[in-house]
């Protein structure tokens, strides 16, 4: 079924790829205008359709740079209902601002982070007063021309069928990955052996002078939306317990496999990416969570999720769960880690001086 949708909209997928191709190519020519700045601009982006772990990556970039420079982050704000450029609070909730920005905000609440769907408007009004702008999700806004760019490739789509929407996952050509500074096989095996990475690296096909590091998730220790200390004490994801994993992202794969190796009970509830949760869903969740008979049992969520899910925790149905965060991060291999951290750091300096 799913075989004959694919070639049932190929004729769609064909016509983006050309609508898509004549877009660089414009922009490439010159005919479309495209603005370059001259403090550092960093950009962090994949060619397919979310799940390649952008979020976690725009993290470290964060946790790299902010005691060097003075840097601020900047990101559409997807599913946002609001219009043009806004700085994130704490006290923001998803929907002014989008869930991811609204995460990067509720980590590290020291640095600036700004919302704008036109990022050469973004950068305009930050570059006066911050010294490196890290640009989540921009390597297709051929408006801005960025200092430095950082393209994910997810490291099982390497070996998948690489589709155009509508047909597939992918939201640009392959081709376009020439225009990186760095590739990164994101989402990697965190063991993977010489002869896979041979592989990934052959289907990668990058040019001579185009790095390619790899990448892996890491999950960190679950922490309580509980204000009681003695709930922040429980120890979970053990063997016995009983997990309803409840996820708007892209791809919750990973996670579910991760819950799945440590907890003898797991229940995926999984949503669209950035999913906009409603009460209606949330009295299912809560229906799904009572369904669970096992006394030690509790939700686990994203924390990209969680900025979506808060705003029902004070007043609703979900208030008395037992409702835990998981963190992700984004890891590198030792060797990957010292050159990926050279060539930022490097770049960096070098424009600034």
């Amino acid at each position: 079924m799913i075989q004959f949708l694919r070639l049932f909209l190929w004729p769609f997928s064909f016509l983006y790829g050309l609508i898509i191709a004549l877009r660089h190519y414009l922009y490439d020519r010159g005919v479309f205008k495209s603005e370059k700045f001259d403090l550092p601009v960093i950009v962090i982006g994949n060619l397919a359709v979310g799940g390649t772990g952008k979020s976690p990556m725009t993290e470290y970039l964060i946790r790299l740079l902010k005691d060097s420079f003075e840097i601020a982050t900047l990101s559409r704000g997807y599913g946002r209902k609001t219009k043009g450029f806004l700085y994130v609070k704490e006290t923001d909730s998803a929907k002014t601002v989008g869930d991811e920005p609204l995460q990067f905000k509720a980590k590290y609440p020291d640095i600036t982070v700004a919302v704008s769907e036109d990022r050469v408007v973004g950068v305009e009004k930050l570059k006066e007063k911050y010294q490196v702008i890290i640009l989540d999700d921009a390597f297709q806004h051929r408006a801005l021309v960025p200092g430095f760019s950082i393209l994910l490739l997810d490291y099982e789509s390497l070996f998948q069928p690489r589709l155009l929407l509508p047909a597939g996952n992918f939201r640009d050509l392959y081709s376009q990955r020439k225009r990186a500074d760095l590739i990164i096989v994101s989402k990697s095996p965190a063991h993977l052996s010489e002869k896979n990475k041979k592989k990934a690296l052959k289907k990668v096909a990058a040019n001579p002078n185009q790095p390619v590091l790899f990448s892996f998730l890491r999950y960190g220790m679950p922490y309580n939306t509980s204000e009681r200390s003695s709930v922040k004490k429980e120890k979970i994801l053990q063997k016995e317990d009983h997990v309803l994993i409840v996820t708007g992202i892209a791809n919750p794969k990973p996670l579910l496999n991760y819950v799945k190796v440590n907890c003898d009970v797991v229940r995926l509830l999984s949503y669209p990416d950035h999913h906009d949760f409603t009460v209606k869903d949330i009295n299912e969740i809560v229906k799904q969570f009572h369904a669970l008979k096992f006394n030690k049992k509790y939700l686990l969520t994203t924390e990209k999720d969680f900025q979506r899910l808060k705003v029902y925790l004070k007043e609703s149905v979900m208030a008395d769960l037992p409702i835990w965060v998981i963190p992700v991060e984004a890891s590198f291999s030792d060797d990957d880690r010292k050159q990926f951290a050279s060539l930022i750091l490097n770049y960096c300096s070098r424009r600034l001086n």
